[in-house]
């Protein structure tokens, strides 16, 4: 934005102000012809006194004078009795916070003019030194001749060593003219305005803060002498302040209007001198409406607590910032770490187990078996056949390869077998004797064995072994052969005996 374009937007804000908020009284407003013909005729000034005319008011002379003889006084806390609004100092502290404001304003219009008449010589060091007051005091230090950029002591104390490089590697490929020896005076003018004006702003701001810890001490502790001078300007003294609730003070100095030109989404809706304090500004800017509101809330008490002259060494302002940075860090302490717990015990009780013969045997019949044992185990590296062509994937393991000729085996489980004891071990002894040594029908041996048996009963007794399995074939043979027909059955109606 030039700075005929500005001038138009503060001559455009003038004439509202103007108007006094009446909307249905028309008045003739100048055309934008007539306007562009002052700002062109304001620009082409000879100095810059022409545009900037706060140096030369008759406010700014008299108010830094006041400001002088009340610091070369000192005045103490003491003398501070009563209304604080009384005190003919609280008036001369309030219109030199307001003119802090205004030396802003001037310093921007200053920096514009200078922007606009340099860049003649250099214009690219506008882009490369973005900061107003930096921007000035390279200008003063340049002036005319862009070799001072190297090797230059006090262009070192103004920017960093990588700026002063790009800055002098610019300069020497720049496209700039040389400007006449009355335009570098206007320059150097206009550059000393601004630093003078710079220099005063900075002693307003020392003199606020320091009479400010007496005034209301509370309040500058939680937010800052010139943020407190601020709203006690708009609020109308302190006394007010500390009857306003916490909800209005916060919204005191809020912008309800914008100049025209610049865009409205810079503007924050509901926010004001508190929202815009250094306490709230160094917090992210997604928790800075929630510090607002709770700065905003201890700045009530404070006030209050300041307006009948309490705590004057500042002992509530301090306990009331305590809480607030507290606060501040509760809100920003990353979540706590999630710990894995352990599941809860289960609640149901130890089942009883089962002991004694039935169930060691049921174990031992449910047992994993020999075959089982085969058909799980897999060799790695090696292709499985299938065993059935519908499912696949289901093989034998190693139960079907050549050297695995185990049989199925009862599996006895060591821990839960049987212990027999020495008295039943005789007993089963006694039971499983065969008298008269083996038999050739039970152990199905040769016909060479001895058919002699010896029986308790009889003595010796003679068998035929070919004769009793004659008569084992025969009967199978008739019952359960493979060729063998349906039998007639007959039964008998007065027995009731069935015969063949």
């Amino acid at each position: 934005m030039s700075l005929a374009d500005e001038l138009l937007a503060d001559l455009e804000e003038a004439a509202e102000e103007e108007e006094g908020g009446s909307y249905g009284e028309e008045e003739e407003e100048p055309t934008i012809e007539d306007v562009q013909e002052e700002t062109q005729l304001d620009l082409s000034g000879d100095s810059v006194k022409s545009i900037a005319k706060l140096w030369d008011s008759k406010m700014f002379a008299e108010i830094m004078m006041k400001i002088e003889e009340y610091i070369s006084k000192q005045a103490r806390a003491s003398e501070v009795m009563g209304p604080v609004e009384a005190a003919p100092e609280y008036r001369v502290i309030v219109d030199a916070n307001n003119l802090t404001v205004e030396i802003e304003n001037e310093l921007n219009i200053i920096h514009k003019f200078i922007r606009d008449k340099y860049s003649k010589r250099f214009p690219e060091l506008e882009s490369l030194v973005p900061n107003a007051l930096d921007y000035i005091r390279t200008v003063k230090e340049l002036g005319n001749s862009l070799d001072k950029c190297k090797n230059n002591e006090n262009l070192q104390q103004i920017l960093t060593n990588a700026t002063i490089m790009v800055v002098s590697v610019t300069a020497s490929t720049t496209q700039g003219q040389q400007l006449s020896d009355e335009e570098l005076e206007r320059l150097e003018e206009a550059c000393d305005m601004a630093l003078e004006l710079n220099a005063s702003k900075h002693r307003i701001y020392e003199y606020v803060e320091s009479r400010m810890s007496f005034i209301a001490p509370n309040l500058s502790i939680i937010i800052g002498a010139s943020t407190a001078a601020k709203i006690m300007g708009v609020a109308g003294g302190l006394t007010n302040l500390s009857k306003m609730p916490a909800c209005n003070i916060m919204l005191l100095g809020a912008q309800r209007k914008t100049l025209s030109g610049f865009s409205s989404t810079s503007v924050l809706p509901h926010t004001g001198y508190i929202y815009h304090s250094d306490i709230v500004q160094s917090l992210p800017p997604d928790l800075r409406r929630k510090a607002a509101r709770l700065v905003a809330a201890k700045c009530t008490l404070a006030a209050r607590v300041d307006s009948f002259h309490e705590s004057t060494e500042g002992k509530v302002g301090y306990e009331l910032k305590d809480e607030i940075e507290r606060k501040f860090d509760k809100w920003q302490e990353p979540p706590p770490v999630k710990q894995v717990k352990p599941l809860p015990a289960p609640l149901d009780g130890q089942r009883k187990k089962r002991g004694g013969r039935r169930y060691r045997k049921m174990k031992e019949r449910l047992g994993l078996t020999e075959i089982r044992k085969q058909a799980n185990r897999m060799s790695f590296g090696e292709i499985e056949e299938d065993a059935y062509q519908e499912d696949l994937g289901f093989s034998l393991g190693h139960l079907g390869k050549s050297g695995s000729g185990r049989v199925r085996q009862t599996q006895v489980n060591e821990a839960t077998k049987a212990r027999i004891s020495k008295t039943l071990q005789r007993t089963l002894q006694k039971q499983s004797v065969v008298y008269g040594g083996k038999s050739t029908i039970r152990d199905r041996s040769s016909g060479t064995a001895s058919s002699v048996a010896f029986t308790p009963l009889q003595g010796l007794e003679i068998v035929n072994p070919q004769a009793a399995e004659k008569k084992v074939a025969e009967a199978n043979q008739k019952y359960f052969s493979s060729m063998a027909e349906f039998l007639k059955v007959k039964v008998e109606k007065s027995t009731g005996i069935m015969s063949t």
